[in-house]
């Protein structure tokens, strides 16, 4: 199983551009295409830029959540202004969280981090479970190339 903490993090909020997925979960290649397709978008048409200039700090979020009923995917920010054509502010509860950790390429990162925090620790954790709602990845430039992340999970004690 990957290693993880399990960190008590107060409540916060993300402001974010998103779209709905429409690809099968299953389809990890699918998915990753479709979100480079719609990040690409972000930063061509100047809204990547825009919510970085908004961002308290240099963190960049990658959002999951089931939101109206579809999956959702958002780039997001810790906004210290308001971005009036976000698509989405983004509450997380206050509650404990599984974090997984990790350094790696800023391309993949995000995936990566899911992918071991939803197929290795969640799939094997026999204490804890996700409560749902929303699921965060951020990523920092570690200046020398690679970039450091933690993906960010709400769990409850089974």
């Amino acid at each position: 199983m990957a290693e993880y903490t399990l960190e008590q993090k107060k409540s916060f909020t993300l402001t974010g551009y998103g779209f709905s997925i429409q690809s099968n979960f299953q389809d990890m290649a699918a998915m990753q295409k479709e979100k480079a397709e719609f990040w690409g978008g972000l930063k061509a048409d100047g809204r990547f830029a825009k919510l970085k200039d908004a961002a308290k700090n240099d963190r960049e979020w990658s959002v999951n959540e089931v939101y109206q009923g579809k999956p959702w995917n958002y780039f997001a920010v810790e906004s210290g202004k308001i971005v009036a054509d976000a698509t989405r502010i983004i509450e997380f509860p206050d509650s404990e969280y599984i974090v997984v950790g990790g350094n790696g390429d800023k391309e993949t990162l995000f995936d990566e981090l899911t992918y071991r925090a939803f197929g290795e620790v969640l799939s094997q954790n026999t204490d804890y479970a996700y409560i749902g709602g929303p699921n965060a990845t951020y990523r920092k430039d570690n200046g020398d190339g690679t970039f450091y992340g933690e993906f960010w999970v709400p769990v409850v004690k089974k």
